[in-house]
């Protein structure tokens, strides 16, 4: 265990040495983020800071963590991460069609499923057991690219989707490791190296930024969530499936309601806004700063209310959901999120209590 430990602190100083090297590296290579309508930055910034991210992690799990886990699943999550790495790094350059840039996220997936064995297979609920059979690939690759894209959509702000992946991270290897029995002893321990790696990339990344994600860091980063939370969903329980949707709750839910609003107004799904979390939180006076800081608070309750899951009964998680869906969707009409006239359940509750108001004065 002292060793574990070590070499957690260990991938967080690799990573800060590195970054600094792969700084430099974006300038040659010309992965420099311009100013534009749609950027939060001013000048020129250096992206491509996920392979600093990249390097340090697979120094630790092959050279530090070596004997923690098993060699064919190493090599092939290597593979799967080296596909993912060269299309954010290819986007970071020279930027990709949306078209391109899902084939190489497909192709990564492809490799997750058939050769790391990150799959779904099997559901239970209820003692009601359901095999996905052929469902399992399609539905494998979903999540994956969901997750993957979800926390790309996010990395908007500095250090955001860094800092908010830091916590969905920990979250994750502490419930895998003290309360899901499906889960290995070797996924926490990797989940707790790649926080480690983004802890000691989070200084050059937090506001104001020396080096961006970039592409090459938000998709590498949400791909290893997808994957890695899925070694513990080989055979999925009610509990087990949503404890993931709530711990990334943030990206999850920026994700579905700019899909809702671009639906609603017209628009392709692909179509970038700025009407993001991040966007509107900024758009209501809080600072840049202020802002991550805001969505890092949000984050963590998501995780909170994760850790709930595992000490919950069926219905006690089936309630906690309710409210939770409840909870998140008056935070988004109070916000805009999908827009300043369209809060149904906002102009339900005001109905609502002018009714009582009435009847209480009849």
């Amino acid at each position: 265990m002292f060793r574990i430990i070590v070499s957690f602190f260990a991938t967080m100083l690799i990573t800060a040495l590195i970054t600094p090297f792969v700084r430099g590296l974006a300038f040659i290579v010309g992965a420099i983020d311009k100013p534009n309508a749609r950027r939060v930055n001013k000048t020129p910034m250096p992206t491509m800071g996920g392979l600093a991210i990249f390097l340090a992690f697979n120094f630790a799990t092959f050279v530090l963590l070596r004997p923690q886990f098993d060699t064919h699943f190493l090599f092939s999550l290597f593979l799967a991460q080296a596909v993912i790495i060269i299309t954010g790094m290819i986007d970071d350059v020279k930027e990709l069609t949306p078209r391109q840039k899902l084939f190489g996220q497909t192709l990564a997936a492809l490799i997750a499923y058939f050769l790391v064995g990150a799959r779904m297979t099997d559901v239970h609920v209820l003692g009601w057991t359901w095999n996905l059979g052929w469902l399992s690939l399609p539905v494998t690759l979903l999540w994956i690219l969901a997750i993957t894209n979800a926390v790309n959509l996010i990395d908007g702000l500095d250090g955001l989707a860094t800092g908010v992946s830091i916590i969905a991270l920990f979250t994750m290897g502490i419930i895998g490791f003290f309360f899901l029995s499906v889960a290995e002893v070797g996924t926490p321990i990797m989940i707790f190296t790649l926080g480690a790696a983004l802890v000691g990339f989070l200084p050059y990344n937090f506001h104001p930024a020396k080096i961006f994600l970039g592409d090459t860091g938000a998709l590498y980063i949400g791909f290893m969530l997808s994957v890695l939370s899925l070694q513990g969903l080989k055979n999925v329980t009610f509990i087990t499936l949503i404890i993931p949707v709530v711990i990334l709750g943030v990206p999850i839910t920026d994700t579905v309601y700019a899909m809702i609003r671009r639906r609603l107004n017209n628009v392709p799904i692909s179509q970038a806004d700025k009407h993001h979390l991040h966007h509107r939180l900024m758009q209501m006076g809080l600072t840049h700063r202020q802002t991550v800081l805001v969505i890092y608070g949000i984050a963590l309750i998501f995780s909170l209310i994760s850790l709930l899951y595992p000490l919950s009964t069926f219905w006690g998680t089936v309630m906690l959901t309710v409210f939770v869906v409840i909870g998140l969707e008056l935070f988004v009409e109070s916000i805009g999120l999908l827009g300043q006239n369209r809060t149904p359940l906002l102009k339900l509750i005001r109905r609502i209590v002018k009714k009582v108001a009435r009847d209480r004065v009849e």
